[in-house]
Order: structure tokens, then sequence, then C-alpha cells
């Protein structure tokens, strides 16, 4: 295990979100995106000018993506919908596991060609329970790995050849071969096997642009960057234990924006982590990748 960096995370917004999760910077607004899980809210939030604005879906969000038209798609309740950023307004897509009160949607990313992939979990914790799932631009769901527990961060290799993919109860980080033009993973196995004991459990995912995989962890404290090899390679330890992902985002997608949650902590915990549910900033030295456009 390489030594914590000395380089601090930074508090950008201390919002205190109950389950913040999935940040997205938008390229076209230069704004970034994330979603606080169980209060059904969709935020919007400028690091420049500071402005902020909340949008109430009356679900729950688990991730959020810009789309080729300009609007925004959600992957929330147990299905997938638009959300118009001007008015507000939301625009049912599919609903993915129809009859299904017990699950919701988690984590989800665009890949190269405009596929929206996005999965689901237990509401009350029980295992085997989620799909994950991939829209099309057409509107058309497919299930394409069940069953999972957690499903949760998925991003690609800058090459377009292997998936990542991370099922929070099974406490790593798993690589597929994929194929672009197909919308197909397939070869399954480890790519990193995380020591839940010491390091928590893996969260959300996202790829740079030179193919290192960063990985939130949950009950962790901490955000780490692995080589496109699997080898560890940085560290950052952050004031709050529920680290849930990352995005890269500004003029030259250099900064790194984290999403914190402060769901479960005790009385005690919290006041040891006051900023937990916060939004939190890094800068070290790596650039990320545009959020691939749903619909291409």
């Amino acid at each position: 295990m390489l030594p914590p960096s000395s380089l601090r995370p930074e508090l950008m917004f201390d919002i205190h979100l109950d389950l913040g999760e999935g940040p997205i910077w938008d390229d076209r607004r230069k704004i970034l995106l994330f979603a606080d899980i169980m209060q059904g809210h969709v935020h919007a939030y400028d690091p420049i000018t500071l402005d902020h604005r909340v949008y109430d879906v009356g679900r729950p969000v688990g991730a959020i993506a810009c789309t080729s038209r300009g609007d925004w798609l959600l992957a929330a309740g147990t299905g997938f919908m638009r959300l118009d950023p001007d008015s507000g307004r939301t625009t049912e897509i599919v609903d993915a596991a129809p009859g299904r009160s017990d699950i919701r949607m988690n984590d989800g990313y665009v890949d190269a060609r405009g596929r929206f992939w996005a999965g689901t979990m237990s509401l009350v914790g029980k295992a085997e329970q989620g799909t994950l799932y991939r829209l099309d631009p057409d509107g058309a769901v497919h299930e394409m790995l069940t069953p999972v527990t957690t499903s949760n961060g998925i991003d690609w290799s800058p090459d377009g050849r292997k998936m990542y993919y991370i099922d929070t109860r099974t406490d790593r980080v798993d690589v597929f071969d994929f194929d672009e033009d197909r919308g197909v993973a397939s070869g399954r196995r480890p790519f990193v096997t995380i020591a839940a004991a010491r390091d928590g459990h893996p969260d959300g995912l996202v790829v740079d642009a030179d193919g290192g995989v960063w990985v939130a962890f949950w009950e962790g404290g901490a955000l780490r960057r692995y080589t496109s090899h699997g080898t560890l390679d940085r560290t950052f330890i952050f004031p709050a234990d529920l680290v849930t992902k990352c995005a890269f985002g500004g003029t030259h997608l250099d900064t790194i924006y984290v999403t914190t949650a402060r769901r479960g902590l005790t009385d005690e915990q919290l006041a040891k982590q006051p900023h937990a549910g916060s939004l939190f900033y890094i800068r070290a030295g790596f650039t990320g990748r545009r959020p691939n456009n749903f619909g291409g």
C-alpha cells in the first residue's frame, strides 16, 4: 500500500448531502451535476459563479448523463427519464424493471457510442436483486449483467477495448473485454481486489485520459487511482468516511470533483467529520476525458 498523497482534498461546497453521488461535468454549460440519491434531487453547480440549482424529480436518482440534444438523462427510480434543465420538467423513457418496488437505479455512465449503462440495487440491502442495463439511443433497454447486488461504477478504457465495473458487494473492480460496435462486454475477471476491512468498499469509478482508474471508497474515506495494469498509484484521504465518486471537470478537465455522503453516520461520527456529504475538489496533475453524450 502506497502512503497517502500529501495533497489534501479541498472543500468546494459545504452542502451536507444525504447521499451525494454521480458527479458529472456538463461541458456545454460548464457546470457540475450531481445527485442526492434518496432525496430525488439533481444538483447543478457552477464552480466559478457558485450558482446552484436543485431539481426535485420525485424519485431516487442514481446517475446523470448529458445528451446530444442538450438535456439531461437520469437513471431514476427503476428506469430512465429525461430532465429539461430550463423548465425542470421530466419525461419518462422506459421503466427497466416494471413492478419492482424493492429496487432502485444506482450508478451509470455513457459509452463512446452514446449508450447509457446503469444498474440497480436492493432498497434493503438484499443480495443479487440488481441488474446492469444498457439504454440505447433509440430507447430500447437491454439486460446486460444479472444478478448483481450493488451495481456501481462503470467506465471504459480510452481505446474502448476494456470496460471496468464495480458490484460493490464483491469488493472488487472487475474488467471486461468490450466490443464497442456491438455494445457487448465479455470475459469478466478481477482487475483489483479490495481488502475491505482495511480500505472500505469500492463505489464510483471513472477513467482518466491516460487510462488510470479512479475509485471512490465507501467507508474508506479515500479516492484511489490505479494504473491500467491494476497497480495502486495514488491515494487521497478525505475528512469524510463515505466517499462516493469523482468526476473530472473545469476548462481543461484537470479538476477532480468528489462527492461524499452522510447517510447512516452516527451523531458521534458526524461530530468528527462535519463536512460529510459535501463536495470536494483536488488538482492532482491528471487530466480527465469529456463524458460521452447519450445519443452520440
